[in-house]
């Protein structure tokens, strides 16, 4: 009897513990924000100040929004590394071709959107039907764009942006930036569409086993090739909203963020695999990313200093995920 006793407790403990990693696990990501939170006011009083918040939250909504779009290619077993150069193209046609005219913010804004549906659609439509690799083919199209800006620009700055478009990058509601309630609906909706709707069970489908999927019945090329287009208007999106905040057309607007949003979607739980994760944990990896970027700044170190942060960040994520996957 005490020997039953003895081993009912142990898995009631057992059971305990597995509950409490559970948590730990499923939780990890905003345990992680609320430490870095509290860690950043001991480092530098100066975080909590309205306007270094308030700084902190538009530089995250640009990058906020490329990431979402890039969370859905990953989801589904795919990689984007033109959304930085589709941002900046966004951003520089916007400031030329609007030169300062709030008359032709809606025009020009929804032909840079345009743009980044092409840039998706011939990522796409290579991917899918040439079965190539979409780390070569997205690195092609930014390399495309790149070269499409710097011949339009001759490599200098150029354009205005007009005040109507200024709001979008550096206007607020209160101490919200308008950007960042752009950056948390667009978040909301996608994360909706991923959750409750067929579309997005067949990208989960899709990035946890794309023979599976298809012999399942879902079209494995047209949800595939839907992501891209999604993840182009997104690159498009983000660039007008950095567009808006510099104020001009900046042919390096959004540098890294091909890389900053894919450490985004990791280090917020997403698998490079596929099939797991979701929009949630990566508006929390842009948060953390931000939050560092900025601590560094306020820390009075040079700009290497990020480079060396964001290596750490992505290697600590990857390895953490992995030793989780190991532990199931």
């Amino acid at each position: 009897m005490f020997s039953l006793i003895v081993n009912m407790s142990r898995v009631v403990q057992s059971e305990k513990s597995s509950k409490a990693q559970g948590f730990l696990v499923a939780n990890a990501i905003y345990i992680i924000l609320l430490v870095l939170l509290v860690t950043a006011g001991i480092i530098s009083p100066h975080f909590y100040r309205s306007q270094n918040i308030f700084n902190v939250l538009q530089q995250a909504s640009a990058l906020g929004v490329i990431s979402v779009g890039q969370t859905l290619v990953i989801l589904s077993g795919g990689i984007d590394l033109s959304v930085a150069s589709i941002a900046a193209t966004s951003c520089v046609f916007a400031a030329a071709l609007m030169a300062g005219k709030n008359f032709m913010v809606l025009p020009v804004a929804l032909f840079c959107i345009g743009l980044g549906a092409v840039a998706g659609i011939l990522n796409g439509l290579i991917i899918t039907r040439r079965s190539a690799p979409p780390f070569i083919v997205t690195l092609g199209t930014a390399l495309i764009f790149q070269g499409v800006r710097f011949i339009y620009t001759k490599g200098a700055p150029f354009g205005s942006i007009p005040s109507w478009l200024r709001v979008l990058g550096r206007g607020g509601i209160g101490f919200v930036p308008v950007a960042v309630i752009i950056f948390l609906t667009l978040s909301l909706l996608v994360a909706l569409v991923l959750k409750y709707s067929p579309y997005g069970r067949k990208i989960y489908a899709i990035g946890d086993n794309k023979t599976a999927a298809f012999y399942s019945g879902i079209n494995v090329e047209r949800v595939t090739f839907s992501v891209y287009i999604l993840s182009g208007i997104f690159a498009a999106f983000g660039g007008l909203i950095l567009a808006g905040y510099l104020g001009f057309g900046d042919n390096w607007a959004g540098k890294g963020y091909e890389l900053d949003s894919i450490a985004a979607v990791v280090v917020g739980g997403t698998s490079l695999s596929g099939g797991t994760g979701g929009v949630g944990g990566t508006v929390v990896g842009v948060l953390l990313m931000t939050i560092l970027f900025n601590l560094v700044l306020l820390a009075g170190l040079p700009y290497q200093f990020q480079l060396v942060v964001k290596g750490i960040v992505i290697a600590a994520a990857v390895a953490f995920y992995a030793s989780l996957s190991k532990s199931e």
